[in-house]
């Protein structure tokens, strides 16, 4: 029996082998050539390296060269780029540089970029059979650390930082402050929001990014607060009784010490500095009147230059701050006379300065002394016997800040001072408490020679002839202060002594340092007064005298050495010649 080879044919079935596969490849063969033929159409059609209706931000590119292509880029899109762009960042609109921020229309890339997109098969075959308008995104070049600066310039200057609701206490009166949402351009999205939007064609400026920062306190607490508590706080007088006496407290005074703060969860909360309130003279003056205080020890330096007790301290009694502020909060909502008095109780007061603290405090010798000579006037007399009076005896602990205007007082004829000659704009005129400023210098060259910190102090508008150049002060209630800080180390006590031509600031304690020198140098930019003339009430008459600049250097001196300079500027406008009519 013969096997059949492989090559034989089969037998007759009626079926055909390779009739399915040969049909396939035909059909394979067709689509081929029906894709590569709706390429080449497509191809034919476009007739240039981009495509039909390839566009650019508007700008039609479809049909052109590459060459062309570039060119109506930099035509259309050119000025664009280059121009100033408006950026706006949440209500303000600014304009920068596109160099500025880094940015550049790199139009050679664009246009490759333009080429490959439309020169695909099945772009080019999807043309055929639609109507679109495809957009190429440019491509931009972004320098991102020029751009980082910039927009950190920009953040700077369109930031707003936020700010909480609040209520504000001025002159016995209340009001809101309204809330402040804080605004802070978002830099790392700015940088793409630039790349996508350059070359910028559009009318409206190109937005930018921004963070915002509610506040935690809004203003329907700010109303809340506003009504609950602040205005009836100032509705009206508190009254006080300290001791049987009645003491009137106005919203005025109130005003001053009273806050609302925020209590970390987002609502009001109402806050009284009692401390500050038990100083106002509003109060304290009452106060000193209906409860007797505690009588500070005086002091005198005997015959050998040491410290001695002149006078025993006494004990007294006094409001404590805490006392104060548990009775006024709870008044301050009440309404009607009897729901706003209160009484105040007092405690024993000992005296801070007695025969048995004194050597404790550290105060054993004289550390500085000074004396300013004035012509005589009844007024002066009066006006600086008066704030000696007051200075003396004030004890300022290590740490303390002593101030001029808390211990003087405002310069009334209530506190015991007379019209006299002040300066005001340059020019002498009449205004209660005039004279004073010799005290303030006197306590001025006091602290100098003491070494201890000046913290505030200010010199004569121009130069008067009996004061040292550049070691001079002057104050003016509520705006001008003479203050120092006592960083000795030890107590600080202060004497003062006024006659009808001078007055003397003795400061006791311990010497810091061996010697305090002061070094004056030359003055310099000197400038010539003016003449003219005034009338009025107020006007009198004075002499011309030059304006200078003068610095003066405060020498420390321990051990025979030069530890440490201070250098203190002053600047004298001239005092013009006037003549009153």
């Amino acid at each position: 029996m013969r096997r059949a080879s492989p090559t034989d044919a089969p037998a007759a079935t009626g079926r055909r082998w390779s009739g399915p596969a040969l049909a396939g490849a035909a059909a394979g063969g067709a689509a081929v050539l029906g894709f590569g033929g709706l390429y080449a159409a497509g191809l034919l059609l476009a007739g240039g390296d981009i495509a039909p209706g390839t566009k650019v931000r508007g700008v039609d590119l479809g049909g052109m060269s590459r060459g062309e292509a570039r060119g109506a880029l930099d035509r259309e899109l050119g000025p664009a780029a280059a121009a100033p762009l408006a950026l706006r960042v949440d209500e303000r609109t600014e304009r920068a540089d596109p160099a500025a921020l880094g940015l550049s229309l790199d139009t050679a890339a664009t246009v490759e970029r333009a080429a490959r997109t439309g020169s695909d098969p099945f772009t080019v075959i999807g043309r055929l059979f639609s109507s679109g308008d495809p957009d190429v995104r440019p491509v931009v070049r972004l320098d991102e650390k020029a751009a980082r600066a910039s927009l950190g310039a920009l953040a700077e200057k369109t930031g707003r930082e936020p700010r909480e609701g609040s209520v504000a206490f001025e002159k016995g009166k209340a009001k809101a402050v309204a809330p402040v949402t804080g605004i802070g351009l978002d830099v790392d999205g700015s940088l793409d929001t630039l790349r996508d939007g350059h070359p910028h064609t559009g009318a409206d400026p190109l937005e930018l990014p921004v963070r915002r920062t509610e506040p935690r306190v809004g203003k329907q607490e700010t109303d809340r607060a506003l009504k609950e508590f602040a205005q009836p706080a100032l509705s009206a007088p508190v009254v006080l009784t300290v001791a049987g006496t009645r003491i009137s407290v106005g919203p005025a005074v109130l005003s001053a010490h009273l806050t609302l703060k925020d209590d970390g969860k987002g609502r009001l909360a109402p806050a009284l500095d009692a401390k500050a309130l038990l100083a106002d003279p509003a109060l304290a003056g009452p106060l000193r009147q209906a409860v007797p205080a505690p009588t500070e020890a005086r002091l005198r330096l005997d015959g050998t230059g040491k410290v001695s007790v002149a006078e025993e301290g006494r004990p007294g009694r006094q409001v404590d701050e805490k006392a104060l502020g548990a009775v006024v909060l709870p008044l301050l909502t009440g309404s009607g006379a009897a729901a706003r008095t209160g009484e105040v109780a007092t405690v024993e007061a000992r005296p801070r300065l007695s025969g048995s603290t004194v050597q404790q405090l550290g105060i054993r010798e004289k550390v500085s002394s000074f004396t300013v000579s004035f012509e005589q006037a009844a007024y002066r007399t009066t006006n600086i016997g008066r704030a000696a009076e007051l200075i003396d005896g004030s004890l300022v602990l290590p740490d303390e800040t002593w101030s001029f205007n808390r211990t003087v007082g405002e310069r009334t004829r209530e506190n015991g001072f007379v019209d006299g000659l002040i300066i005001n704009n340059g020019q002498y005129e009449k205004a209660s408490g005039g004279g004073v400023s010799a005290v303030a210098t006197t306590v001025f060259n006091a602290m100098f020679f003491a070494g201890v910190k000046p913290v505030e102090y200010g010199a004569h508008s121009f130069y008067i002839e009996r004061y040292p150049e550049g070691r001079e002060a002057t104050v003016a209630w509520g705006s001008l202060d003479l203050r120092f800080a006592n960083d000795s180390g030890n107590a600080v006590y202060i004497q003062a002594e006024a006659g009808d031509t001078s007055v003397t600031i003795t400061f006791l304690g311990t010497k810091k340092y061996d010697e305090i020198r002061a070094t004056q140098g030359p003055r310099t930019h000197v400038r010539q007064p003016a003449t003219r003339k005034d009338g009025g009430p107020k006007c009198e008459p004075q002499t011309p005298l030059e304006g200078f600049d003068v610095a003066v250097d405060r020498v420390f001196v321990q051990g025979g050495k030069e530890t440490k300079r201070e250098t203190m500027k002053t600047r004298y406008t001239p005092r013009d010649s006037v003549t009153c009519d």
